[in-house]
């Protein structure tokens, strides 16, 4: 027994001596490999939902950060000027004392600053993390002329800003700000007019890798398909040394289905337990209809993906901590809030359509339950 005391004691010191970068190597690998995650949704309190009257709000990224809060990154736009997410979102920040909420909003992290920067005029689809002591928001962002193309119950696309998408990254020090935004994109589309993401890239989702580096997943359009639409709509993988990049691509999509043009979106990406793990929204299509779920993926390398042997994950359906259920319009955005090396709560993008068809949407916060084999 002392032995086996002193062993713990000399571990505890080991790693006590550790830099930071040494000790979140020691966090992110593990000595034996979890083959199979079942990831189940947990109730959700009622506490767990992130609305506004006024606001469309969609996604939410979180980060603990040194104030022991925990930091809600998310998007939004006016709700009286309809589903015109892809020109008038813009990335806010709402805190809070639990992973769980409530949240309160505390500002904007990355508003308008002008259509004659790339990201100047719309800022959506944030994903944050802290690498090695900085923190890190990656976003899409884009600019153009601001034309409003919808009303409120009729959904069109602002086709200029929607091929203007690109990925872009913000660094500050505190989840606080200020957030130091780039004069040009992390992650570009590519100059081969027959590559994958030669017509815009956006959604990205990124983790560090078992090595140091940065592991980033995707969402492409190429220009094979007749415009300004473009596609097919697809999923490539990029790999840095540093969070800021430059990232280099790699030359097949993931995610994908034969015969599909437009398969999954919105990935979410981690490591743990010696292998890279995903959930993704699903789009199945059956006959005109496409049908939406909350799937699993993994991955030895973080290139080559596969689907996991728990794959479905949810049909959109909630638990509520009374008993009730709701099934979501929508239920995407998937990102996964890690504490003490597990993950524990998934943030999700829901809404649901009123008698005019008209979109109220918002953040969840969904407890997470994973059996590992």
């Amino acid at each position: 027994m002392k032995h086996q005391i002193s062993i713990v004691f000399l571990i505890l010191a080991l790693i006590g001596c550790t830099d930071k970068k040494s000790k979140k190597a020691l966090n992110q690998t593990s000595s034996v490999k979890i083959e199979n995650y079942k990831i189940e949704l947990g109730k959700v309190s009622p506490k767990s939902v992130f609305v506004n009257d006024t606001m469309s709000i969609w996604g939410g990224s979180l980060v603990k950060g040194e104030d022991g809060l925990y930091h809600m990154f998310y998007s939004q736009w006016p709700k009286k000027i309809g589903w015109e997410w892809v020109n008038y979102s813009i990335i806010s920040h709402a805190v809070s004392k639990s992973p769980f909420g409530p949240f309160t909003h505390k500002d904007d992290a990355l508003p308008d600053r002008g259509a004659q920067f790339w990201d100047g005029s719309t800022t959506h689809n944030p994903t944050v993390h802290k690498f090695n002591g900085k923190y890190y928001l990656y976003y899409m962002g884009n600019t153009g002329d601001k034309e409003i193309v919808s009303v409120p119950g009729k959904p069109k696309l602002n086709w200029v800003h929607r091929n203007n998408q690109r990925i872009g990254v913000a660094v500050a020090d505190s989840p606080n700000g200020p957030w130091k935004r780039s004069d040009s994109p992390v992650l570009d589309i590519s100059s081969d007019e027959n590559s994958h993401d030669a017509l815009m890239t956006s959604n990205p989702s990124v983790c560090q890798m078992a090595d140091g580096k940065i592991l980033m997943v995707y969402k492409a359009v190429g220009k094979k398909n007749k415009l300004p639409a473009g596609g097919p709509v697809v999923h490539m993988v990029a790999i840095a040394d540093s969070p800021v990049g430059p990232f280099k691509k790699y030359p097949d999509p993931v995610f994908t289905f034969e015969g599909e043009t437009f398969p999954a979106e919105d990935p979410y990406i981690w490591y743990q337990d010696g292998k890279y793990r995903a959930i993704v929204k699903r789009m199945k299509h059956i006959g005109h209809k496409r049908i939406f779920s909350l799937v699993h993926y993994d991955s030895e390398d973080g290139i080559k993906w596969d689907q996991g042997k728990y794959f479905e994950i949810s049909d959109r359906t909630v638990v509520w901590e009374d008993g009730k259920t709701t099934k979501f319009e929508h239920l995407e955005r998937p990102q996964v809030f890690m504490e003490n090396g597990e993950p524990i709560a998934l943030l999700c993008a829901a809404d649901s359509l009123d008698v005019n068809n008209v979109r109220h949407s918002f953040n969840i916060q969904i407890p997470l339950k994973i059996t590992k084999e």
